[in-house]
């Protein structure tokens, strides 16, 4: 009589483990989700992305305890991928044998970027396509411009195949678009599940440090905005980067939410036009509008983003509240953090602001939690109340206490030489800065406290 394979219960959404069918998750709350699936496989199906069962794991050395002293590291090796955007938010480029997981939302230009990226090298690629044919694969390709003549395109959703072709191509880098859509005979589990996600992402996981060859994943993401599927996926992987924007706008970010070989502050800037993604060398220029009458209620704040200095616009709208409870809305920024300057503008400055309505935005669709943009905020929710337009040339770099005390920030020199480069005469920032003397063309102005702000603005 044949053994029952033992199975268990997982849901679509999240990844959690249920020991029964359940019609919500409690884990994420979603409903109908819960799915069962085969939780072992047999012994004669082991772990492998090799085709040739007789090759099998044989060329693996055997793992030995070493002392921490006597391990011998290395630099590792990275190779550019001719993107500067993509480049700096992984930390300096491809690191040979790693595995890089890049979700976003439907449309947003996932694939784009990652077929982007291997037409721009000049090594041996493939590209494998689960969701698209050869001929969808080849349009883009030529509307991007190929550049790359060693560039394979192969559409196939099954492991064993796809490390099939590996083997005989031997290619230097590999992009599967998408790991969603893939599927190993080594379990019994559609496409899709969890069970068959963990297994295809740990077999490509297995090439990729055996052969040293970077592989890029290219995931879904669920409503709430996570990468679909289990979560361990995103603790497998070496580096998981969020693609973001709106699709009705042009700009597109690049964020690292986990980099084994660098750091997770870059920030990475695209805009889509025809010919794919064109890389942002100066977001200042973007992120600033171009106003030709003075408008209440804008500001300038200098901010950084890893290494990068930036300048963002912020727009406020200060007006008496319709309703009796007064409306605080943010698009781009923490709510938490507005309510708090509010209540310090209130209670330590004596502007009455507790019975209007607040809404604030950041402009270029992109959300930022630099805490040196708290003045540029003040600074346009006052503008907006008084109903007076800012100077067009000045910027804020300062974040505001508690107590209503102008604080210094870190790396103000570097935020003052970029306002000073984009053409702005005056720059505020704390007191308590320390600047060296003589090096900036920028008149910088010392403020301790939100009133000195004021009486320098409106006084």
């Amino acid at each position: 009589m044949a053994k029952k394979p033992k199975t268990t219960y997982y849901c679509q959404n999240c990844g959690t483990q249920h020991s029964k069918w359940m019609g919500q998750c409690n884990s994420c709350g979603e409903w109908n989700t819960i799915v069962e699936e085969v939780l072992e496989t047999t012994a004669s199906k082991a772990v492998s992305w090799k085709s040739s069962p007789q090759r099998g794991n044989s060329s693996i050395a055997p793992s030995k305890v070493k002392s921490i002293r006597d391990i011998e590291t290395q630099q590792s090796v990275r190779t550019t991928t001719n993107d500067n955007e993509l480049d700096r938010v992984m930390g300096g480029g491809m690191v040979d044998g790693s595995v890089t997981l890049i979700g976003g939302e439907p449309g947003i230009g996932k694939s784009t970027l990652m077929l982007q990226v291997v037409l721009g090298l000049n090594q041996k690629c493939l590209y494998i396509s689960g969701e698209e044919s050869e001929q969808q694969v080849q349009l883009r390709a030529k509307r991007i411009g190929i550049k790359n003549d060693d560039c394979y395109i192969l559409t196939a959703t099954s492991t064993q195949e796809i490390f099939r072709q590996i083997e005989l191509n031997e290619p230097k880098v590999v992009i599967v678009d998408s790991i969603q859509t893939l599927h190993s005979q080594l379990i019994e589990s559609s496409p899709g599940s969890v069970s068959q996600i963990r297994q295809c992402a740990a077999e490509l996981i297995q090439f990729a440090k055996e052969t040293d060859t970077p592989v890029f994943l290219i995931g879904h993401i669920t409503k709430d905005g996570n990468i679909a599927g289990p979560k361990i996926l995103e603790h497998m992987v070496d580096t998981v980067l969020q693609f973001e924007g709106d699709r009705h706008h042009v700009y597109r970010l690049l964020r690292a939410n986990k980099n084994r070989f660098g750091s997770t502050h870059e920030l990475g800037i695209y805009e889509m036009v025809g010919e794919g993604l064109r890389e942002v060398s100066n977001p200042s220029e973007i992120l600033i509008s171009k106003r030709d009458a003075d408008l209440s209620g804008n500001a300038v704040a200098a901010t950084l983003e890893g290494i990068r200095p930036m300048l963002i616009e912020i727009q406020a709208l200060v007006s008496t509240a319709v309703y009796g409870t007064p409306q605080r809305s943010t698009t781009g920024y923490d709510t938490r953090r507005l309510n708090m300057l509010l209540a310090v503008l209130e209670k330590r400055c004596g502007f009455h602001l507790g019975s209007k309505d607040v809404f604030l935005n950041i402009t270029g669709g992109i959300r930022v939690d630099d805490p040196a943009i708290d003045l540029a905020v003040v600074a346009a929710i006052l503008s907006s109340n008084e109903d007076i337009a800012l100077p067009p040339k000045i910027c804020f770099a300062a974040e505001v206490g508690l107590s209503g005390e102008i604080r210094p920030v870190s790396r103000i020199e570097q935020r003052i030489s970029e306002a000073e480069k984009m053409g702005f005469d005056q720059v505020f920032i704390s007191s308590h800065n320390k600047l060296s003397e003589g090096k900036f063309g920028i008149r910088v102005i010392r403020c301790g406290k939100i009133e000195e702000v004021f009486q320098h603005l409106f006084g």
